[in-house]
């Protein structure tokens, strides 16, 4: 989807979710700037389509008039009551996986998008309640350039061209999936000049990617053989450990491990995880969570925590006056 035609349709969503009254068609040309200028007729096609897709992804548009005498004007809005989810009840489980969506768009585009559909309104003379645009709230911690033209393309199935590694090679590339590894986004596709699969990592992509061709040119493989492509960023699970984690905190060791019952009385607020870590890794990455993760077993492994821990400490300055270091179980000394 074409970002014009994004941003008009999330304009006149909110326009239509967020007032109390019908809106009438002459307001709504006037307020969203996709269909100031346009001729009446041309208004009239693009104004029907946009209904009939807003429609087709499930929003309820409804018809009506504001004075009951009169109904010659018709007006629209989208009724909050249809447009909102039902009471839902969630497992333990699924609440976890909608935290972590929910952190997904923190950062992305979508959110300057939306601001600025929120400014254009107010500054039509429309108010609205940011209270009743919950629904249209994604977030996304994505702070690669490369990252909103990559998603469109894998989504549009649209080919991209950029610059990998600060070289100036151009390289075309046919994108499958936009994936999430390591504590980094990586771009899964078919590369034509080397005519194979390739990952990139979008943090070493040096430009913006363009798009070339057009959409829905090429097919992506299945998931299962995508996954197999991504493997090989996996870190090697080699050794074992038993950590205590606060609450819903460090879900990338509590995605991979498994509650676990322990003897050691722990901190209030924190459950025992059984958790596989690649041993060259496990120290740095016990120790990113800081007071999050407290290492249970082995006891080598807790040493290693506090040791970068306190190495950490010493790159980065003193403590604070009158606090002592704790070790990786929350004990002072």
């Amino acid at each position: 989807m074409a970002a014009r035609k994004t941003e008009r349709l999330v304009n006149l969503t909110i326009l239509l979710l967020v007032s109390s009254r019908f809106v009438s068609k002459e307001h709504i040309r006037d307020t969203i700037e996709g269909y100031r200028g346009q001729s009446e007729t041309a208004f009239q096609r693009q104004f029907e389509r946009d209904k009939d897709e807003l429609r087709a992804l499930g929003v309820p548009i409804e018809m009506g008039s504001n004075d009951p005498m009169f109904d010659d004007e018709v007006g629209y809005r989208i009724p909050r009551c249809d447009f909102e989810l039902p009471p839902i009840d969630f497992t333990p489980r699924e609440l976890m996986v909608l935290g972590l969506a929910s952190t997904v768009w923190q950062q992305a585009s979508v959110a300057d998008h939306t601001a600025r559909a929120l400014a254009k309104l107010r500054a039509a003379g429309v108010e609205p309640d940011p209270a009743r645009l919950t629904a249209l709230a994604p977030r996304l911690s994505a702070r690669e350039a490369a990252f909103e033209p990559a998603f469109d393309a894998v989504v549009a199935r649209q080919a991209i061209t950029f610059r990998y590694r600060g070289t100036d090679e151009i390289r075309t590339v046919e994108p499958w999936r936009v994936a999430w590894r390591n504590n980094s986004w990586y771009l899964l596709g078919f590369d034509r000049g080397r005519e194979a699969p390739r990952v990139f990592k979008l943090s070493r992509i040096s430009d913006v990617p363009v798009p070339v061709g057009e959409p829905d040119a090429y097919d992506a493989p299945d998931r299962q053989r995508q996954d197999e492509l991504l493997k090989d960023l996996r870190p090697a699970t080699d050794t074992w450990a038993v950590v205590a984690i606060r609450g819903d905190r460090a879900p990338a060791l509590r995605r991979r491990g498994e509650q676990w019952t322990t003897d050691v009385t722990l901190p209030s607020g924190f459950r025992a995880w059984r958790v596989p870590l690649n041993d060259s890794l496990a120290a740095p990455e016990i120790a990113s969570f800081g007071a999050d993760v407290l290492v249970l077993e082995p006891a080598d492994l807790r040493a290693d925590v506090v040791a970068h821990l306190r190495g950490v400490i010493g790159a980065h300055g003193s403590p604070a006056p009158g606090s002592q270091p704790a070790d990786s179980r929350g004990a002072t000394r």
